[in-house]
């Protein structure tokens, strides 16, 4: 009887705490994960949001008039107020705002659109509300990718070596019920990543804008707005016409300029507005500003030194704190002077090639660096932009998340003429212009052989064996239909067929350049290319602009791009496509309605 009497105890405080602990769950779930590990409702949206065998089904709900006037201030990037309903499940009172850079001024200036990108924040007004335990959430518009899919491949890419880095799914967007259009979601990069990724949220954020604008604005020198010396822009009278891809930049046709859209006048300071401003005490108690990033233009300035002012190249100059401005302006969350301090002492060490195991997460590094050569982007690090990447800073080491690869495999442009070569046969070996962050593990044989093992991986077993062409076949089966009927696309139907099979056939060459580049039968640096092209795979049959390039958002469908990007519909490289059936529409992917 007493053993009975003391089991009924146990078990009612077992229950009890049990009870206690998923209250606790529900209303601070970031805490109980990082008390308890990979908490069940802390890491639910990992499952209940990106699983990518099916696409979400997001309802925005706000009043209508809230909502047309976010979209006539989307340049001021203010939250507002919303409901959102996300596969079945209803968020209240959430915050929604549009985002971007280039593609948020872009759409601002074009009468004939309003498909922003958004962020939507989930505690923004209810303090520890969360959606299945994720913060915020990233909706992307896929701008300047005719096939929307570019980003998407990337992330899959990421996941498929185990790297640090979003997750993503489609996304079916509504807009108080009536169907706005298909984007690409992501997680972003705060305290749920940080959580499911290292299971604590002690380490520090910060995203860098380096684009060379020298912090001044609005013609100020080196300001947004002119093209100062230390602007890193052009201006008028540069390389190429409005829209246009500029002269090579620099011998290895690295960083190629791109000037600005054919609306230069919209493109003003639009620097993205803090999601808050932290104020904290610092040494001498000073205010620091919150997260921030600078603005940009995102049509590419050849100037490359001058692309990573404030530090944002990661370079190494000295031990003054205010060299690195940029990072510390990039700041998500709230960061102090010894935070700072750690970095730099990072940075200095790296440079030297001090103990990178201590100073860097090398690992992932390489996961890293194999992915995004792997996708030839140089909106980013490996070109002269000192942008689009988050740096994590954990106890002194630093550790590169990656981030906005919708103009990937070559969408930047890599200058006139042998674009599409210059993108399938990138050079593995010599891949970062703008900074010497990565040198350290490039001239490590073991690291090197490590960062070929999983460039090897990518191309030989993802794109070779299978991996590729499920993520390929699984996407088509899944936005053709909402692509097909999408308000709100920058591209047409036609439009994406082709775009989708380019994209399908300059990955297969590009994994065919990287498995000659491994075994030596390629040259493996700009400087061997160029010595030696006679073995670089053919690229003559990949138009780079059918895939979508900056500055040529939303040009094809209009005259004459218009017409030949309709005769591509039946390209040789849309092969593939067209074996593959709409699973709605009964009609071949890759088929037009004249088909």
């Amino acid at each position: 009887m007493v053993a009975h009497k003391h089991i009924t105890k146990i078990i009612s405080v077992i229950v009890a705490a049990a009870v206690l602990v998923c209250v606790l769950a529900l209303l601070f779930p970031e805490r109980v994960a990082e008390a308890f590990g990979e908490g069940v409702v802390a890491l639910q949206y990992e499952t209940e949001l990106f699983d990518t065998s099916r696409i979400m089904e997001i309802d925005i709900r706000m009043d209508e008039d809230e909502w047309a006037d976010m979209l006539a201030n989307a340049l001021e990037e203010n939250y507002y107020s919303c409901d959102v309903v996300i596969n079945g499940e209803t968020i209240y009172h959430a915050g929604i705002r549009p985002k971007g850079n280039t593609s948020l001024t872009s759409v601002a200036a074009d009468p004939d659109t309003d498909r922003f990108s958004f962020k939507i924040e989930f505690d923004r007004y209810v303090d520890g509300q969360t959606c299945f335990g994720l913060d915020k959430l990233v909706l992307n518009n896929n701008y300047a990718d005719a096939t929307n899919m570019k980003e998407a491949l990337v992330y899959d890419m990421y996941r498929y070596l185990g790297a640090d880095a979003s997750l993503y799914n489609y996304a079916e967007i509504s807009v108080n019920g009536r169907y706005w259009g298909v984007y690409l979601a992501l997680e972003a990069v705060e305290d749920s990543f940080q959580l499911r990724n290292y299971k604590t949220a002690d380490g520090n954020l910060y995203k860098p804008e380096g684009m060379g604008m020298g912090g001044g604005r609005d013609g100020e020198k080196g300001g947004f707005g002119q093209g100062g010396e230390d602007s890193g822009w052009m201006g008028p009278g540069g390389a190429g016409e409005p829209g246009q891809p500029g002269e090579r930049a620099g011998e290895d046709g690295k960083g190629a300029a791109w000037m600005p859209p054919d609306n230069p006048e919209a493109m003003q300071d639009n620097g993205e507005k803090p999601d808050e401003t932290n104020e904290k005490e610092a040494s001498g108690g000073e205010q620091t500003p919150g997260p921030g990033r600078r603005p940009e233009w995102g049509d590419m300035p050849d100037r490359g030194p001058l692309m990573g002012g404030g530090g944002a190249n990661l370079n190494y100059t000295d031990d003054d704190l205010d060299s690195y401005a940029t990072i510390w302006e990039g700041e998500v969350g709230s960061t102090g002077k010894k935070d700072h301090r750690r970095v730099v002492t990072a940075l200095k060490n790296i440079s030297q090639g001090n103990d990178l195991e201590r100073y860097m997460d090398v690992d992932n590094l390489l996961k890293y660096m194999a992915v995004h050569v792997f996708s030839v982007n140089l909106d980013s690090l490996s070109g002269m932009m000192a942008h689009n990447y988050y740096l994590y800073e954990d106890s002194g080491q630093l550790n590169i998340l990656p981030w906005d690869y919708n103009l990937s495999f070559g969408g930047m442009g890599m200058g006139q003429g042998n674009s599409a070569s210059e993108t399938v046969n990138d050079a593995i070996d010599t891949p970062f212009e703008g900074t010497e962050f990565f040198d350290g593990l490039l001239e490590d044989e073991a690291y090197l052989a490590r960062y070929h093992e999983y460039l090897r991986q990518l191309a030989q077993e993802y794109v070779c064996q299978g991996g590729f062409e499920e993520f390929y076949n699984r996407v088509r089966s899944q936005i053709d239909p909402l692509v097909d009927r999408d308000p709100t696309a920058f591209y047409s139907m036609e439009e994406y067929n082709a775009g989708a099979g380019m994209l399908y056939e300059t990955v297969m060459l590009r994994a065919e350049s990287i498995r000659g580049q491994l075994d030596g039968s390629i040259p493996s640096t700009d400087q061997g290319q160029k010595e030696d092209s006679s073995s670089l795979i053919d690229g003559a049959g990949i138009d780079i602009d059918v895939m979508g390039t900056m500055g040529r958002n939303r040009s094809f469908g209009r005259g004459e791009a218009g017409e030949e990007a309709e005769q591509r519909t039946d390209h040789p490289a849309d092969k593939t496509t067209q074996q593959r059936t709409n699973p709605e529409s009964g009609k071949k992917a890759g088929q037009t309605e004249e088909d």
